[in-house]
């Protein structure tokens, strides 16, 4: 097979890679008693081709028919979202607005905000890193006051702000009152990023997505965000591009 490498020596679904129209990904194999067929998807936000089947599909099989659909993943895999690596020069967006990162051999290491650029100096092959190390620095500070000024509105208490790169939500509430997000939240308008901590922090008034749960939204929101969720459908995927290479 052509499109399906080599597994490495373990057996972790991980170790398959898809190989094909100049990309290469990770291939995962996931089973679900739900899954009544074979199905294939490319996610959005990395590029990984998963693959999902019926508890007791054979492996073998499954792989030969992703071979068959080897056009189809390499059209998907093509229409992703081009990596943006973080260098000087580079146009990235900072609360929804595109900002561009300016070098200078004899500034300062600590990035400053100035209309609308990113300037810092410092070894310039480390300016990606210190680049993401200020933009993560900045969703926190602003995630974690909007977070507890709408805790107050709400007459709730949040135990923690934290914040994290997970692939599968914008954020999480637990039921001890920690509530963690995506830091590629500072890169969105600044209507998604509130729209995003409204509907956490009303978890810690009802912990599930009924009505009850849904009216707290817009009454803490003041509106129906119907349109920040169609911004995150539309636009998030290309979020997670900043700061990659390949």
């Amino acid at each position: 097979m052509r499109a399906i490498s080599r597994i490495i020596l373990s057996s972790a679904s991980s170790d398959l890679v898809f190989a094909g129209g100049g990309h290469v990904r990770p291939l995962t194999v996931r089973r679900s008693a739900a899954a009544r067929a074979m199905r294939l998807s490319v996610d959005p936000r990395d590029g990984t081709v998963r693959l999902s089947l019926p508890p007791r599909a054979a492996l073998r099989p499954a792989l030969l028919w992703v071979e068959n659909k080897r056009d189809w993943i390499e059209g998907a895999l093509a229409a992703l979202p081009r990596a943006r690596p973080i260098v000087p020069g580079a146009v990235i967006p900072f609360e929804g607005q595109p900002h561009t990162v300016v070098w200078q051999a004899g500034a300062s290491r600590t990035v400053t905000l100035v209309d609308y650029r990113l300037l810092l100096g410092g070894p310039e092959e480390a300016v990606g890193q210190r680049v993401l190390r200020w933009m993560k620095g900045a969703a926190l500070a602003r995630l974690e006051a909007q977070t507890h000024a709408v805790a107050a509105r709400a007459g709730v208490t949040v135990s923690k702000v934290g914040i994290g790169d997970a692939r599968s939500r914008w954020g999480s509430c637990s039921a001890s009152g920690e509530i963690r997000y995506s830091w590629r939240l500072i890169l969105a308008p600044p209507d998604v990023l509130e729209a995003t901590v409204v509907h956490e922090v009303a978890h810690r008034l009802h912990m599930h997505h009924g009505p009850e749960f849904h009216h707290a939204v817009k009454r803490l929101l003041g509106r129906d965000p119907a349109g920040e969720r169609q911004w995150l459908r539309t636009h998030g995927a290309e979020l997670y591009w900043y700061g990659r290479d390949h």
